[in-house]
């Protein structure tokens, strides 16, 4: 638990900069992009503190030019990820052990490095590797260091919840690590996704082993090194490019896996729920299964909506990182009333778009992050071309010659059951349909229903009735909803963000809600003065 007499003060989000013209991050940052694309890093395992060189690697590309080689990263099999279990379990007790200021000055002091002078290290890598502009990733590493900040101030409000004492006794609430290591998978589409999965659960006490993307592992390795120059003990993060069978296989089937902290696919998630199900009896523990997946995120408009905020929130919403946002609006439903303005208003900003080199200060989206992502979104393309119940009003084309690039794209749908309606894409494609102003009770009900996910969504309407009506009938088709806003951005420490259903198990990163999934209680009580009384009053005879 927390020394009572060592506290922190509730964290302010790390400002953003503007790396406006003729501003020294600016000049830091370009200078950074270069060197970065100068230099093929050679990322190693690391296991117990030390790096471990395979023979198995892979190369790590640019998404917008797919032909230039950043890095080179080995690839972790059985030996390497046995040996990383043995690691954690023999790191846990000392670092069960160190003290809270201890711990916690390790995490504090990687948030300061990231807000200061390592902060164009994680933003120049995250632009190459996983395709990101200039704002997009200083969202990025900004929230990276916020959920290092708030996940310590978190974990420390958890520790001061007591029971109360009295009557000869001291109660006490004792938060223990849990009882085993914690698996972590992360995704490429965010940098502080893969810092704060392994993170937050070593925060209050865990060791970790921690997969990342292959195609998110450059600043992953780079935020690695971070920790370890912050003083972060061997063994408690363990670094393991691997494949995803293997960690099934060797990993996540340990009789010590306690706990899993994933964001991705709904399909692995369901995956590794049926292994860990399936292995329930060969735990030392129940494990804990936390994750954030899949998405099919909406815009609903009702006819007193605003046009041109709701035009500026459904590009933003569809087209920043290429859509390759868990949260992205992949769906937007509109009056006809209003559909002929706002369309023309949507094709004439998507024009407006410039989509290439993320190196470039003015472009506005890079390329998809790899040869799977860009198949995906042309089949989609190509099928709605083809469809008689959809219009490509804007976009539609893809080209692979030089990077993984696919159009800015809209879809006027027809049928609000279409598959681009429904259906997961993770790429710059919303699909929009139009529907009769005196359905919008029968279209939110549809909204409600029309997909398996549940996590971002949002109203636009001036009408307070109607966004009253719209919050209540939508409330468990989104974990995060907004009122007259895009359904991207969620803040760490001001909008918790996950979902339910097909979309997570809702558990809200950088919130308490998350960093109590990896704590396990236990209640003290201390008696004074131990009665050495057998019989009770009651029991005499008057």
């Amino acid at each position: 638990m927390a020394n009572a007499y060592y506290t922190i003060d509730r964290p302010a989000n790390d400002p953003m900069r503007g790396y406006l013209p003729g501003s020294p991050e600016k000049a830091e940052l370009k200078a950074e992009l270069k060197k970065q694309s100068e230099q093929i890093v050679k990322i190693p395992l690391i296991i117990g503190g030390k790096e471990v060189w395979t023979e198995r690697t892979f190369k790590v590309t640019m998404p917008h030019d797919h032909d230039h080689v950043l890095a080179e990263c080995c690839l972790a099999g059985e030996k390497e990820l046995k040996q990383a279990v043995a690691a954690a379990l023999a790191a846990k007790d000392d670092w069960e052990r160190t003290p809270w200021e201890q711990k916690i000055a390790i995490f504090l002091k990687a948030a300061d490095y990231i807000s200061g002078s390592y902060r164009k290290v994680l933003m120049a890598s995250t632009m190459l590797g996983q395709g990101k502009v200039v704002f997009q990733a200083e969202i990025d590493v900004a929230q990276t260091a916020d959920f290092l900040r708030f996940n310590v101030w978190n974990a420390q409000e958890i520790f001061k919840d007591q029971p109360k004492s009295g009557g000869g006794a001291l109660n006490r609430q004792d938060y223990r690590p849990l009882d085993g290591f914690v698996c972590a998978i992360t995704p490429f589409n965010f940098t502080s996704i893969g810092a704060n999965l392994p993170t937050a659960p070593a925060i209050v006490g865990n060791v970790s082993l921690w997969k990342p993307a292959r195609t998110a592992v450059l600043s992953n390795y780079y935020y690695m090194k971070l920790l370890m120059d912050c003083g972060l003990p061997a063994g408690v993060i363990n670094f393991l490019p691997c494949s995803g069978s293997d960690m099934s296989k060797y990993v996540l089937t340990d009789p010590n896996l306690a706990g899993f902290h994933f964001t991705g696919s709904t399909e692995v998630f369901r995956e590794v729920w049926k292994l860990v199900g399936n292995n329930i009896e060969n735990y030392r523990s129940y494990p804990r299964l936390v994750g954030e997946t899949g998405g099919k995120d909406f815009i609903f408009a009702h006819s007193s909506a605003e046009i041109e905020p709701l035009v500026a929130a459904i590009i933003r919403g569809a087209f920043e990182l290429t859509g390759q946002k868990c949260s992205a609006c992949s769906r937007v439903y509109v009056p006809k009333s209003i559909w002929p303005q706002l369309k023309a208003r949507l094709v004439e900003e998507t024009a407006k778009l410039k989509v290439g080199d993320v190196t470039e200060f003015d472009t506005f989206m890079g390329a998809v992050i790899d040869q799977d992502s860009f198949r995906k979104c042309k089949g989609f393309l190509d099928r709605a071309a083809a469809s008689p119940d959809c219009t490509i009003i804007t976009g539609g084309h893809a080209d692979d010659s030089k990077g993984w690039f696919v159009e800015p794209t809209i879809i006027e749908c027809a049928d609000p059951l279409y598959e681009s309606m429904v259906k997961e894409i993770f790429g710059p494609i919303v699909s929009i349909h139009p529907y009769a102003d005196e359905d919008f009770d029968k279209m939110l009900e549809l909204c409600d229903k029309a997909t398996q996910y549940s996590l971002t969504g949002s109203i636009f309407a001036k009408d307070r009735k109607v966004i009253e009506k719209a919050e209540w009938v939508l409330r468990n088709a989104s974990g995060n909803f907004y009122i007259n806003d895009k359904c991207t951005g969620a803040v760490v420490g001001q909008q918790p963000f996950g979902g339910a259903r097909a979309s997570g198990t809702n558990d809200k990163a950088g919130s308490i809600l998350n960093m109590i999934r990896w704590l396990s209680p236990h209640s003290v009580k201390e008696t004074y003065c131990p009665s050495p009384a057998i019989a009770y009053p009651y029991m005499k005879e008057q």
